[in-house]
């Protein structure tokens, strides 16, 4: 199978295409290294595997079996450094490569986001719920992109018949997160591994559901590869919540850090809750989490100290 991935050398992208190889896809990776790296392409002489320096906004004709969208920075300090960039690779990105999958009769498969939830007044999340968004917002260059290409991706599924399926992805963690990634866990575990304070913004109160790589990585490859079109949107994630002030007192723990906590104001949007409802992903793909957070923590600090000792 031909597997056309967009986004390669992100966080993500990466760890998906190792896995794509390693069960012996060909890979043609697609990236134009704006947040991506190439050090994370440490599979990039497999014999399988092919680099494309190109940006998703230009067309590309490659015939594949299939497409997988991960192009677009997924962190509120990239995102937001251009975000007329950010709104055009979402849905000029994705209304490209929609097109080559109508042409090409491949499946797409387009990552989307639990930020299509905005700030959600219902907890847990269902694919069935509509969201809270702010639409003129500073997050709504991601927020809106990613429910505009969700537009899209069914529009095509209904007037073109494309084999459009959206996954939507909540907070994902693990090896690979650059040092200045700017989410949570990544800031979180370099302050503590250099014993400078833990950021909190807010009180702390605020929740997210944390899925280790590896979980996340298995339940894309299980929707790829499932023999039946995917019917709406999916929630990928770990339903497993936890506060801010959990989280970073867990990687004081983790770390033996000194480091003490400094309070800061809540950015603007910023989502009060953020917890996968996982139902329909058990059901279509028997899949669900298995790495717990506080072995996923054990894991991605590991590999932030050898990065930082390398770095």
């Amino acid at each position: 199978m031909k597997i056309l991935l967009t986004g390669v050398a992100g966080f993500l992208g990466s760890h998906l295409a190792k896995k794509l190889l390693e069960n012996d896809f060909i890979v043609y990776g697609l990236d134009n290294f704006s947040t991506g790296a190439l050090a994370n392409l440490d599979f990039r002489n497999h014999p399988n595997f092919t680099l494309i320096n190109q940006d998703v906004s230009i067309p590309c004709s490659l015939r594949t079996d299939a497409i997988l969208n991960f192009a677009c920075p997924a962190s509120p300090k990239y995102y937001q450094i251009d975000p007329v960039k950010t709104i055009e690779t979402n849905f000029l990105g994705v209304s490209n490569l929609l097109k080559l999958a109508r042409e090409t009769d491949a499946i797409l498969l387009q990552a989307s986001t639990s930020e299509v939830y905005g700030d959600p007044l219902v907890n847990p999340q269902r694919e069935s719920y509509w969201g809270n968004v702010n639409p003129i917002g500073i997050r709504s260059c991601y927020d809106e992109g990613k429910r505009s290409a969700e537009t899209l991706c069914f529009d095509y599924k209904r007037q073109f018949n494309v084999d459009s399926r959206v996954i939507r992805i909540f907070n994902t963690y693990g090896p690979k997160m650059s040092i200045d990634d700017g989410r949570v866990v990544s800031n979180f575990i370099v302050q503590a591994l250099r014993n400078e304070p833990l950021t909190i913004y807010g009180d702390g109160s605020q929740t997210r559901s944390f899925c280790f790589v590896s979980d996340l990585v298995e339940g894309i490859f299980k929707v790829l590869t499932l023999n039946t079109k995917l019917e709406g949107p999916l929630n990928l994630g770990n339903p497993n919540q936890l506060s801010m002030l959990e989280l970073a007192q867990k990687i004081i723990e983790v770390t033996n850090s000194k480091s003490k906590f400094i309070y800061k104001t809540l950015p603007e949007d910023d989502p009060k809750i953020r917890q996968p409802d996982i139902t329909k992903a058990k059901e279509i793909l028997n899949w669900s989490p298995k790495i717990n957070i506080d072995k996923g923590i054990r894991l991605t600090t590991e590999y932030f100290i050898r990065h930082l000792k390398n770095a």
